[in-house]
């Protein structure tokens, strides 16, 4: 008897080692979210789809190399992917691709079609000077109370990454407005690096919608600090500074811990009786940060904000959710591993969150919901 409960304890102490990223550590946390049963990626590259592409005047496969970082919504009682998507060049210098953003459906959230071409991507448009040669990368999106979609981006003209906002009725046809911080104090922040911008939503009703704190929407966005700017509008944003002038961070990289290198805004955040709750992402630096999570390895942590403050940081896992374990997860463009959070969405009962893996392919969890 004292050997089988020694041999069950020993196990269960086994498979908490192997999988960590399931843990529940505190109350107010989404999850603990699960891998489905013998998880595969839910999105990978292909080299059948073609496009013609814009700035080279030639067709493209535009999705043979990666397919990754993806943004989630719900639309006509399906989920819908927006994918960053790169095509094969021979070879693999994170940066040196054009990224353009597929879209992908599902009825059930974990089998998906695709369109043929890009739904976004670098034209020759009002942003072309943001967006050539590097193009659109790692979106976000939410919902409008009135039925607007609202993407934010990253432009990458290979000089200054910038974050970017466009709006849709349809996820098709978009109107591009520009970098969200060209016009704001004549460009203070215009040509200082700015991307992952991740609104504050709320669930009403069963469906997510950008949410309003103080008569204003609330963005978090950055990287390697998450910083946090406001809007009348979802389009025209505002960067929360202090009596100095100057952005206050309020989330940071910490030493000795999972995020002790960078920490990135992850899926628009969740507006809970409990407060803010920020998925972000973590970059972990081996030599100040946890030493068997190997050196640049990105992670995903959970954040709590005052509802009402949403600069007030309330409580933070001292532990990741989620990190990478399997292969495709370790594997591609980005060998040290990725679970990148951008897509969080509640369907049917459960909340399915989608993140890239090794910058080459796109997972899910999920958990029901509470």
């Amino acid at each position: 008897m004292t050997q089988t409960i020694t041999r069950l304890l020993f196990a269960g102490l086994t498979l908490l080692l192997i999988n960590p990223a399931f843990s529940q550590e505190k109350p107010w946390m989404l999850g603990p979210f699960e891998r489905p049963a013998n998880a595969q990626p839910i999105i990978t590259p292909v080299f059948e789809t073609q496009f013609q592409d814009v700035m080279s005047g030639k067709k493209v496969k535009w999705e043979s190399m990666a397919t990754f970082n993806p943004a989630a919504i719900v639309k006509d009682g399906k989920v819908q992917v927006i994918y960053r998507a790169e095509e094969k060049l021979g070879e693999k210098e994170i940066g040196g691709h054009t990224s353009r953003l597929g879209l992908a459906t599902s009825p059930d959230g974990f089998t998906f079609s695709r369109e043929k071409e890009p739904i976004f991507y670098p034209g020759n448009d009002s942003q072309k000077e943001f967006e050539w040669t590097g193009g659109t990368e790692d979106p976000r999106i939410v919902e409008t109370n009135e039925g607007l979609f609202v993407l934010t981006y990253t432009q990458w003209n290979r000089e200054v990454p910038r974050l970017a906002v466009a709006t849709s009725t349809d996820l098709k046809n978009w109107e591009k407005h520009g970098p969200i911080f060209k016009e704001w104090k004549e460009g203070k922040y215009h040509n200082v690096e700015s991307k992952s911008g991740a609104i504050v939503t709320q669930l009403k009703d069963g469906k997510l919608v950008a949410a309003k704190i103080n008569g204003k929407y609330w963005m978090y966005y950055g990287v390697p600090h998450i910083w946090l700017a406001t809007s009348d509008d979802l389009v025209n944003w505002v960067p929360v500074e202090n009596h100095e002038g100057n952005r206050v961070p309020v989330l940071s990289p910490r030493p000795g811990f999972f995020d002790s290198w960078l920490v990135e805004a992850g899926p628009p955040p969740l507006l809970t009786e409990n407060g803010i709750v920020v998925l972000y992402n973590a970059g972990n630096s081996q030599q100040v940060g946890v030493k068997n999570l190997g050196n640049r390895v990105y992670t995903g942590g959970q954040a709590l904000f005052d509802a009402s403050e949403p600069w007030k940081l309330l409580d933070r896992t001292d532990d990741q959710f989620i990190q990478p374990e399997l292969p495709f997860e370790k594997s591609g463009q980005y060998p040290e591993g990725t679970t990148f959070l951008e897509g969080l969405v509640y369907f049917k009962g459960k909340w399915l969150l989608y993140y890239g893996t090794a910058d080459s392919m796109v997972g899910v969890v999920s958990t029901p919901a509470k």
